[in-house]
């Protein structure tokens, strides 16, 4: 028991420096560090915003150390996906530039090779296999495009959704900390 007191008290006084940093501290008017994370603590038994300082940083210590994720580590790597979503889509769309005239010259490659098979004018097969060629490759760069920004959204999408999922548990568990603390709390 004494150990976990040492612990908490070790884990605010750590803390307050990076949450002041954050300019988190509620004696000057600025937000609260519960106000930072949209949850609204009124203290019930009078408490002053300097013990409201506390109680929030000790129940912030003890919801990150019972949920095991940080509400603004979340935030950083929500955004760091996002960030790597868009650059993956980006490179796809680099990948398929010029598809056409690549399939434009294998086409007619192909054109001719066929032509001179067939027994057919050369330069009228090959015309005709880069109209094809072009089409097909440009039709195969859209869909592999059309591809990368589904899965591009996808990945977004599910980092979000994992982000709000880990946020949402650390609010409860902070929520249920400041209640024990005497606070009325609504997020």
């Amino acid at each position: 028991m004494k150990r976990n007191i040492l612990i908490v008290v070790l884990g605010i006084t750590m803390l307050t420096p990076v949450l002041r940093s954050q300019g988190v501290a509620a004696a000057d008017g600025q937000k609260t560090l519960a106000a930072t994370m949209d949850v609204y603590a009124f203290p019930k038994a009078g408490q002053d915003a300097q013990q409201q300082s506390k109680d929030e940083a000790a129940c912030y210590a003890w919801a990150v150390d019972n949920v095991g994720t940080d509400p603004f580590d979340l935030q950083k790597r929500a955004d760091q996906n996002k960030a790597q979503a868009e650059s993956d889509k980006q490179q796809q769309q680099a990948a398929t530039r010029g598809a056409g005239a690549r399939g434009a010259v294998r086409g007619a490659a192909a054109g001719a090779l066929i032509g001179a098979i067939a027994d057919e004018d050369k330069s009228d097969a090959a015309a005709k296999g880069a109209a094809i060629g072009a089409l097909s490759a440009r039709r195969r760069g859209r869909r592999a495009r059309g591809q990368a920004e589904q899965q591009a959204e996808e990945k977004k999408q599910t980092a979000d959704a994992s982000a709000a999922e880990g946020t949402e548990k650390f609010k409860k568990a902070f929520s249920v900390c400041l209640e024990a603390k005497k606070y009325m709390v609504k997020y």
